[in-house]
C-alpha cells in the first residue's frame, strides 16, 4: 500500500479546487500552486497551504515540472495529483514524481505514454477485440499519406498522433485538400504536443460521442461506471455532457461498457480512465482515444450515481481496492460555461465585477473563480461547470436553464446564453443530437 497523506495539486481552476475538496473529505491535507494570475483563486484558503509559481503563462507555471517537484519537496507533500489538461498525460512527469519517491495519483506512465500516442492507442485497443473504425498507421510522408487515404476513402478526419481536446483535427473532403492539412496537423502538434507525427481515421458523419468511465486496480481486476454522451460540441471540443445516453440502445451501452472494462483489465490498467467512441446513426460503434486522468466531465457519473470518483481514483493511486458499482438514479447533465464574446466565440477576458454562482437544488457548480478575480488569455476560459441532476431529462435540463439565467457574471461576457439556446432547441429537447447539433442550430461557428 503506498499511504498517502499530502497532496500536491499541480493545476489550476475548477479542478484544483474539486481536489481540495476531496483531500479534506478525505482527511488529507493538501497543497495548493498559483501562478500570479490566480493569486485570488478561492481554493488557495480551502487548501492546508498554497505555494506562488513565479510567473503567467502556463509553460512558466502549470507546465513547469521542475517548479512542481520543487513546491512538493518543500511542502513535504507525499503524492501529486495532476487533475486533467497540462501535465496530466505527461509521461515524464508521471516518471519524475515516482522517482522523487512520490506517489503519482493517475496510471504507470507506461498507460501514459501508449495512451498519449493514439496510433499506439488504436492499435492496443484493436489487438484486444475492441471495435475499430478504419484508420492508419504513423504518416510523415505525404505519398504514403496519400495512398492510405484512399485506401480509407474519402472523407477522412487527418489528426495529431499525440494530441488531444480536438486540437489540430481537420476533416478532409478529397485528395486536393490533404496536403494542407496533414501540414496544419504536424505543425499544431509539434507545438502542442512536441510531437509532428500525424494519422488519419475514417470520418464518421454526424456520430455520437458516447464515452465509458473506468476504474481499473492495476491487478486484473476493472469496472465502468456507465456511459456519458458528449456530442454537442464545438469544435471538436465538448460543450454538453449527459447521462444516460438519450436514445441510445440501453442494452447495446451496457455491453460496450462492459467490453471496455474488461479489455483494461485484461491490460491490467491501474487507474481511472476514460474509453471514448464513436457511434455511427446505424449504431456501429468504433474505438476513439482513451484519456488516462480525471474528466472535465467527471461530475455527471458522480451526480448520477453518488459515486466519489476522486476519491475513487486517489483509493486506487494507494493500492485499494475497487469500489462497488453503485446504481444510477435519474439523469445529470453538465454545460461548461465559458467567458467568451457572444458574438465571435472568442475568449473574454477581464475581473468578475460580479460572480455569483447559483445554490439551487438538484444543482452543482464547480467553479476555480471568485468574485473580483482576472479571467486572463493565459489559460482556458472556461469559467464554471453547471451540473444538474433530474427523475427525467426534461427535468435537469430545467433545472440547468434556471440555473444559468440564475448564474450572475458581470465583467467579462459568458456563453449562458448559447447554452441556453441549446437546451430549449426541439432537436436538443428530443434527444436528436450528434456532433453536427450546434452547426444545426447556430450556423458553422
Amino acid at each position: 500500500m503506498n499511504r498517502i497523506s499530502k497532496v500536491l495539486i499541480a493545476n489550476r481552476g475548477a479542478i484544483a479546487r474539486r481536489l481540495v475538496r476531496a483531500c479534506n473529505d478525505m482527511g488529507l491535507e493538501s497543497v495548493a500552486v498559483f501562478s500570479a494570475c490566480d493569486s485570488k483563486a478561492p481554493y488557495l484558503a480551502e487548501a492546508s497551504e498554497a505555494y506562488p509559481l513565479p510567473g503567467y503563462t502556463a509553460l512558466d507555471t502549470y507546465l513547469n515540472s521542475t517548479a512542481l517537484l520543487d513546491v512538493a519537496a518543500r511542502s513535504g507533500a507525499d503524492a501529486v495529483h495532476p487533475g486533467y489538461g497540462f501535465l496530466a498525460e505527461n509521461a515524464s512527469f508521471a516518471q519524475a514524481v515516482i522517482d522523487s519517491g512520490r506517489v503519482f495519483i493517475g496510471p504507470r506512465p507506461t498507460w501514459l505514454e501508449q495512451m498519449g500516442d493514439k496510433v499506439a492507442a488504436r492499435s492496443l485497443m484493436q489487438d484486444q477485440g475492441f471495435p475499430m473504425f478504419a484508420g492508419s498507421q504513423l504518416l510523415r510522408d505525404p505519398r504514403q499519406a496519400a495512398a492510405q487515404a484512399e485506401q480509407i476513402g474519402y472523407p477522412v478526419m487527418v489528426k495529431p498522433s499525440g494530441g488531444g481536446g480536438g486540437m489540430g483535427m481537420t476533416a478532409v473532403a478529397d485528395a486536393g485538400a490533404l496536403e494542407a492539412a496533414l501540414h496544419q496537423a504536424q505543425t499544431i502538434g509539434a507545438s502542442a504536443f512536441g510531437d509532428s507525427g500525424v494519422y488519419i481515421e475514417k470520418l464518421i458523419e454526424a456520430p455520437r460521442h458516447i464515452e465509458f468511465q473506468i476504474l481499473g486496480d492495476g491487478r486484473g481486476g476493472a469496472m465502468h461506471v456507465y456511459e456519458r454522451d458528449c456530442s454537442v460540441q464545438r469544435r471538436n471540443q465538448k460543450l454538453i455532457e449527459e447521462t444516460p445516453a438519450p436514445g441510445l440502445d440501453p442494452l447495446m451501452l451496457l455491453a460496450s461498457a462492459e467490453q471496455a472494462a474488461e479489455v483494461c483489465a485484461g491490460l491490467g490498467y491501474d487507474s481511472l480512465g476514460t474509453v471514448e467512441t464513436l457511434v455511427t446513426p446505424d449504431g456501429d460503434m468504433g474505438f476513439l482515444e482513451m484519456n488516462t486522468r480525471i474528466q472535465v466531465e467527471h461530475g455527471v457519473t458522480e451526480m448520477a450515481t453518488g459515486l466519489d470518483l476522486v476519491q475513487a481514483q486517489m483509493n486506487l493511486a494507494e493500492g485499494g481496492v475497487l469500489p462497488a458499482l453503485p446504481e444510477r438514479s435519474g439523469y445529470a447533465m453538465e454545460v461548461r460555461l465559458y467567458a467568451e464574446d457572444s458574438a465571435t466565440m472568442l475568449p473574454s477576458t477581464g475581473v468578475l465585477q460580479t460572480f455569483r454562482p447559483p445554490s439551487l437544488h438538484g444543482v452543482r457548480v464547480d467553479t476555480g473563480y471568485s468574485e473580483n478575480q482576472a479571467v486572463t488569455p493565459y489559460y482556458d476560459a472556461m469559467l464554471a461547470k453547471v451540473i444538474a441532476t433530474g427523475e427525467t431529462r426534461e427535468m435537469a435540463i430545467g433545472r440547468l436553464l434556471v440555473a444559468l439565467k440564475a448564474f450572475e457574471v458581470r465583467g467579462v461576457q459568458t456563453n449562458a446564453g448559447l447554452l441556453s439556446r441549446i437546451l430549449e432547441h426541439d432537436e436538443f429537447l428530443g434527444g436528436n443530437i450528434d456532433t453536427g447539433i450546434l452547426n444545426r442550430i447556430i450556423g458553422g461557428h
